[in-house]
């Protein structure tokens, strides 16, 4: 993998673009220590250990101290990157931070493209291509869960899960071969039913991880959660009350909302994308006609529906829209939302109720929350509901694996064709070598995973995400 990189040394800032404390900046590349030592005023850079800090100062091309600085060094290979790396720690001031990189550029570096120190890590053999991966979303974590992931796949969790995988098949596909080499003298290396036992082992893995995307995708993004519900019933109260914001317009006015609107917090550890939909109703209004539909499509694309119900509203709207919530949810988790109960007579809230037991089926009707999103009551409940429906699975084992990135899925999805058609040829008791060419194929996914198989093309489009200094 070395080929595909030069030996330049690259320098960039590492940190976040603006003003702070302190600000990092990182130079990579076998000259590291060369190039810097010519605009640093210290301890000798070549008498350093590794993993140690100086104090110091960096000085432009004029000789003139630009900064009191912190020089950490990092010899090869005992490095993010694998090669000789300093990092040197400014005061946060954007035009220091500037002047520093221009004057180590002067000196001979160049500047990093956008994750170029996470490419040489992974063409030096410090990461995996999943691992890189791993590192922009442990940076991108929004939650404790999207965090812990993160972390579990930075770590090796998910490389090790597919090695052992990839361990599997290649034991799997050399005693089909070695049977093809000796296939004029009738000799038998593999027995057909444990060849099936096995096949159908690493499909099911395959299979769960491919499976858990769904999961981790959400995590990853935030869950989405729709609410949905006639015009006027406090959606976009509800939506102001759980982010603690006035992010939606408010009105009496029926059909004030119009699009979507989304935001995301984080509940219990698990980031939640809400969706605010235009209200759903009959209406000769383009543009709002325009907004229920949208509101229709992004319920569809939600994993759990807010429906809000408006108890002081005429139980026949309720009832109608009992069928549309019937059609539109189908399969999709549903928290029924009644609303107002700080205006709402208790006869008005236990008429909708008996409305929704008897036009719903049973499975979509055991959460109902009584709340009011104007007054705040009973939200921490309905969190615990959402939280509970959404059903997030518990990263607490550092082993654990979710999947959260569409190329991997993409990949195991391919992988598990794969390993399906030669499960499938093994009983129907095909050719070996038929069997062993989709063997090796559930192995070539599996390989486009970790980088073990991979084009330049698909590390560009890997790497060009990643930020510049990472």
């Amino acid at each position: 993998m070395n080929t595909m990189m030069n030996s330049d040394t690259i320098a960039a800032i590492s940190t976040p673009h603006g003003v702070g404390g302190i600000a990092v900046i990182r130079v990579s590349g076998e000259d590291a220590a060369r190039i810097v030592q010519q605009r640093w005023k210290g301890a000798p850079i070549a008498q350093m250990q590794s993993h140690t800090a100086h104090l110091g100062h960096v000085v432009d091309t004029n000789g003139a101290c630009l900064d009191e600085v912190v020089l950490t060094l990092f010899r090869t290979p005992h490095s993010f990157t694998g090669e000789n790396v300093i990092e040197i720690s400014c005061h946060g001031s954007t035009y220091i931070q500037q002047q520093i990189v221009n004057a180590l550029i002067d000196a001979g570096c160049r500047p990093a493209t956008a994750g170029e120190f996470t490419q040489r890590a992974f063409a030096n053999g410090k990461i995996d291509l999943s691992q890189a991966e791993a590192i922009a979303d442990l940076i991108a974590s929004a939650s404790k869960t999207a965090h812990r992931v993160a972390m579990n796949q930075m770590r090796g969790a998910f490389s090790r899960r597919l090695s052992e995988l990839r361990a599997q098949l290649l034991q799997f596909v050399s005693l089909i071969e070695l049977e093809l080499d000796f296939s004029e003298e009738d000799v038998s290396f593999a027995d057909r039913t444990e060849l099936v036992n096995l096949a159908r082992h690493i499909q099911h893995i395959i299979t769960t991880l491919a499976q858990s995307y769904r999961a981790g995708n959400a995590i990853k993004n935030g869950f989405p959660v729709a609410i949905v519900g006639q015009t006027n019933a406090g959606k976009s109260t509800l939506l102001n009350a759980l982010l603690g914001d006035d992010k939606a317009l408010v009105s009496h006015i029926k059909g004030t909302t119009r699009d979507v609107i989304e935001d995301t917090i984080t509940i219990d550890g698990t980031l939640f994308r809400f969706i605010d939909t235009a209200g759903i109703r009959q209406s000769d209004d383009i543009v709002e006609n325009m907004g229920i539909e949208r509101a229709y499509q992004k319920l569809h694309e939600a994993q759990l529906a807010l429906w809000v119900i408006d108890p002081n509203e005429p139980t026949a709207e309720v009832a109608a829209f009992c069928s549309e919530i019937q059609q539109r949810c189908q399969g999709k988790p549903l928290i029924i939302v009644i609303n107002k109960i700080d205006s709402a007579t208790p006869d008005a809230i236990s008429q909708v109720q008996h409305i929704i037991a008897q036009q719903l089926p049973q499975e979509m009707t055991h959460h109902i929350i009584h709340i009011s999103a104007k007054q705040g009551d009973h939200l921490d409940a309905l969190r615990q509901s959402i939280v509970a429906e959404a059903a997030i699975p518990a990263v607490a084992d550092d082993e654990a694996v979710i999947v959260t990135n569409a190329r991997h899925y993409e990949a195991l999805t391919r992988a598990n064709e794969a390993i399906s058609r030669s499960l499938q040829g093994l009983e129907n008791r095909l050719s070996g070598d038929l069997v062993s060419q989709d063997i090796r194929e559930c192995m070539h996914y599996l390989g486009e995973i970790t980088g073990e198989i991979t084009t330049n093309d698909i590390l560009a489009e890997i790497f060009t995400h990643f930020c510049i200094g990472k």
